[in-house]
């Protein structure tokens, strides 16, 4: 028997692992102090948030010490673009970034611009991956920053950093990408790919809502402008007191996503075949969004032809999914992300994203696909 209703929008937000909660718990309770205060509650909670930084430097084979604890990967994207921005202005001002970026990393860019500076957005190909050679001739003496998400939240598809990293490197440009999506379900090494600044999520990685963190590198010789100013707390660059149950649910999230990621893989991998293979064997006039190749398997973007997404979702009320991200729900226009790997319109309301993660079952998908199947059908008739 299926529980219903079934969850299939990982990309949105993950549910909290029970493992990430027992370690939260204490903080929550009995080791309640300030980790900022002098005294033995403020260090056994510091103590907390130390252990947190070395779990997340580890998962990206960083050092604890470049961790700077954020409230999620959007105010740490907003630190690394705007910050780095504003430091080295007005000798360098230009950005470089692509279309299908997080409506986050895209507002800071535009902010930018009404601030004055030059913002390069780099096009994408129909996989949603952009030309490499068209990266390394955007960059001019001006460039300060290159932006690049490593996996997209709307269409999986992964960028190949290393490359990127290495263009940035040689012509001394700073790295960052934010890896919101793709830390604890790809293997990340912020030195190998030569990142600069990479921006993380508690709460795509099965951890807790409100919290994240900004790896930045000590070596970058360019240090943010600090956008939040007050006790000087986490290095200078983010100033606020820190929740120890915060910081030991993201550092817990990030030490189970290491030791689990090749099970992780492995199970999810296996769920998005079977639903893949049969919804494609069943149906016809259905193509799958972003590189083949090139992507994270746990999430699925359809295009159902005839069938729009709203529609498909209020057939199955008992099946949760995303006709976009859930960032752009409630807005008119259609996906920014969509329209940039050549979808028209009617394409894009005609697609869904399925996504799927380490709590999916069998039974769950078995579930969802047959009814997914039955409800597309059902629609077209009415056609």
């Amino acid at each position: 028997m299926t529980d219903l209703p079934i969850y299939l929008d990982y990309q949105a937000t993950t549910p909290l692992d029970p493992r990430v909660l027992a370690q939260m718990m204490p903080y929550l309770t009995t080791k309640f102090g300030n980790p900022h205060s002098n005294h033995t509650f403020g260090w056994e909670a510091a103590a907390g948030v130390e252990i947190a930084r070395k779990n997340i430097a580890d998962l990206i084979a960083a050092e604890p010490e470049d961790i700077i604890f954020t409230s999620g990967a959007t105010e740490s994207n907003n630190l690394a673009i705007k910050g780095i921005a504003y430091a080295v202005y007005p000798s360098k001002n230009h950005i470089i970034t692509t279309v299908t970026e997080h409506t986050c990393v895209l507002e800071s860019c535009a902010t930018l611009e009404r601030a004055g500076f030059d913002v390069t957005y780099l096009p994408v190909d129909s996989r949603g991956l952009i030309d490499l050679a068209q990266l390394d001739q955007a960059i001019t003496p001006k460039t300060s920053l290159v932006s690049i998400m490593a996996m997209n939240n709307e269409i999986g598809v992964i960028q190949n950093l290393k490359s990127i990293g290495k263009i940035c490197k040689l012509k001394e440009v700073i790295f960052h990408t934010d890896a919101a999506q793709a830390v604890g379900k790809i293997p990340l090494d912020v030195s190998a790919m030569n990142i600069n600044l990479m921006s993380i999520s508690g709460h795509k990685i099965y951890g807790p809502k409100g919290v994240g963190a900004l790896y930045l590198r000590p070596k970058a010789n360019i240090q943010p402008l600090t956008l939040i100013d007050g006790g000087g707390q986490e290095r200078g660059l983010r100033s606020g007191t820190l929740s120890p149950a915060l910081c030991a649910g993201l550092g817990t999230a990030c030490k189970i996503a290491k030791q689990d990621m090749a099970k992780d893989h492995d199970h999810i991998h296996h769920l998005a075949e079977k639903m893949k293979s049969t919804i494609f064997g069943s149906l016809e006039n259905v193509k799958l969004n972003g590189s083949e190749e090139q992507r994270y398997p746990g999430n699925l973007n359809l295009i159902f032809d005839g069938v729009k997404g709203d529609a498909l979702i209020k057939e199955l009320r008992n099946i949760s999914f995303s006709a976009g991200s859930a960032c752009s729900t409630g807005r008119a226009e259609i996906s920014h992300v969509l329209t940039a790997i050549g979808l028209d319109k009617t394409q894009a309301e005609c697609s869904v994203r399925i996504g799927i993660g380490r709590m999916t079952t069998d039974q769950e998908i078995n579930y969802a696909t047959n009814h997914i199947i039955d409800a597309v059908k059902k629609i077209r008739t009415r056609l």
